[in-house]
Formats: C-alpha cells, structure tokens, sequence
C-alpha cells in the first residue's frame, strides 16, 4: 500500500492525499485487506448474523475502493452480490410499515405460507439435491489447481487449468508495481523529427497521467479504456503492444475516431503532425505544501528516454500491409 495509490491504472484526487498516509496506516490497510479477502468470505457459512457482517464488511470495502481510485465498475460489480446477504428482516426499514404498508402485507404472506400444507418431497427435489451435491464435489476438485496456483509465488493471473473452463484465475493485477512509468505521445510538425528547435506537443488523454498541473480525474465507475491500456503498455515495450503504433498511424493522419479517444489534440484545427514518437517518463505524486505542489502541479516527472522513435507516415505503409491493418488516409 506504500505504492498502489501512486501506481494504480488510474489514480483519483483521494489517492493524492492517501498516498501519503503514514506508514502503520498502510500497514493497517493491507492487513484489513487480507482479512476481508481471506477470511470474512467464510463468515457467510457461520450463520444469519455473521452472513450479515460478511455483507457489511465487503459492501464498505469496495466503498473504500471506489473512493481511493477508477477502477472502473469493477467494485460496483461486487457490491452486487454481496446484496444477498441480506434477509427480508434486515432490509425492513426501507420500507414503509403500519396497517396495509407493504412490509404488513409481506408479514401476512408470510404467515399464510407457514400455516399452509408442507410441500411433499418429491423425486424432483431429490434428484436436485443430488445434482447440487454432484456440482459442489465437481467444483471443489477442479479448484485445486487453482488454490495451489494462489499460493505460490508465481501467480498465474486470468488463466483457466482445465478443459470446462469453470473455475479460472482473475484479477485486474496480480502485483503493486513501486514505480509508475507513462507513456506521453507526441507530434511535431517539424520537417526534421531530429531538429534541436522541433517543438514536440503532448497528446492529452482523457484521464490518465500526462500534464503535471491536471488534477487527477475521478470517473468511476466509467472506464476509459485506452488510458487503462497505456498504463499497461507502460511495463513493456512498443513491440509487445503493437496497438500503440497503430494509433500512432491514426494520430499522424488526424483520424476522427482515434482523436476522439483522447482529451487533447494539440493539433486541433490545423494540419496533422508530420511525425509521432513515444516518450517514456517516469511519474510521482507531489508532495502536497512542497515546491511542486505550491506550483500547481499534482506529478512530478523524469524522462527515461525514447518509447518508440519518431514516426512517419508513409514510413508505417510497410507496417500497416504486414498486419493487414487498413493504412490511415491523412485528414
């Protein structure tokens, strides 16, 4: 937790501020997270009242996620399920009581139904219990695998082990990285990509990191998905996301549908660049009442070098033929 705030996909304005929580604070924080990931998932089989803790405790903690950062509907999914742990009685007071309310009219269903006759058991009921019983050994077997692949120290994420493809791994990441690194695309208009005086302007994404001084934003549960997808092509290099030079193409003929993913087009209204190239920089939360801070910026950043070279378009023809992608038609 010293890190996630900093390093996750899409950091909130939250995330500025819990980042630098004092350290027995994130101590707190990962210890909480194993409790309620490892342990209170098994309080649903203890009973009425623990299955209503259980329910409780996972609601407010994907509440706190949502709070800390965009990870898109993600938590919003899981508070869904979480729902069931709650009865009739528990979620009583929302709604109105007294002579004919509807809670009085569920009461005296109830009440009907429990006088009525006892259902017979029937071949059907059984037959079900048996193949429930059927499924739950089934489930557990094909999960071992999967246990054995949590506990070890190389995790296989998003994978399944077997052919039905019922019990997988998943997780939006599998690891806290202790650095963020961003990739920042820029175009110039310069004839000469490699001309001291080229002036390289930055393409502004919606919400991921670029320019220091935009606060972070907070979109959850929307995703923008291309800013979550260069947070991942980050880690690796250009060859490994071979998309990314396909949006290079894009941007250097100005093409609608890809400017549209983006929240700054420096060369809105004019030509389009004549050259694309990728810059790796590495990214920090300021320090909030320090110098950066005062100067208006949320990021501190630092230049790793080159991402990807400066690009041409004719000189990605050759690109696009090979991956029997469409060549982008300048605009």
């Amino acid at each position: 937790m010293d890190f996630h705030y900093e390093t996750q996909p899409v950091p909130n304005p939250m995330a500025y501020v819990l980042h630098r929580s004092p350290w027995w604070f994130h101590r707190f924080e990962t210890l909480s997270n194993h409790f309620l990931e490892l342990v209170v998932p098994f309080f649903v089989f203890l009973g009425r009242s623990m299955c209503i803790l259980h329910g409780a405790l996972q609601i407010l903690f994907q509440v706190v996620l949502i709070i800390s950062g965009n990870l898109s509907f993600l938590n919003w999914l899981t508070i869904v399920p979480s729902l069931a742990c709650f009865d009739d009685a528990t979620l009583a007071f929302l709604f109105p009581s007294g002579p004919g309310g509807l809670k009085d009219r569920v009461l005296k269903m109830q009440e009907e139904e429990a006088q009525g006759p006892r259902a017979v058991q029937t071949y059907g009921c059984v037959a079900r219990r048996l193949v429930n019983l059927a499924m739950g050994v089934l489930i557990a077997g094909l999960s071992v695998p999967v246990v054995l692949n949590l506990l070890s120290p190389r995790q296989i994420m998003n994978s399944s082990f077997h052919p039905l493809r019922i019990v997988n791994t998943y997780g939006a990441f599998g690891s806290i990285t202790k650095e963020r690194t961003e990739v920042i695309l820029q175009g110039t208009a310069s004839p000469n990509a490699s001309a001291p005086d080229a002036e390289w302007k930055d393409y502004e994404f919606k919400c991921k990191p670029g320019d220091l001084r935009r606060r972070p934003c907070l979109i959850s549960p929307y995703h923008y998905r291309l800013d979550w997808l260069m947070w991942f092509a980050a880690f690796q290099t250009y060859e490994h996301n071979e998309w990314i030079i396909h949006l290079a193409g894009k941007l250097l003929a100005n093409d609608a549908q890809a400017l549209s993913l983006l929240g700054v087009n420096p060369f809105e209204g004019t030509a389009p660049p004549r050259w694309v190239r990728g810059e790796h920089y590495r990214y920090k939360f300021s320090r909030p009442g320090g110098r950066h801070a005062a100067e208006g910026k949320w990021w501190i950043r630092k230049r790793l070098g080159p991402y990807f070279p400066p690009l041409r378009l004719q000189d990605l023809k050759g690109y696009f033929k090979s991956r029997e992608w469409p060549e982008p038609e300048p605009k």
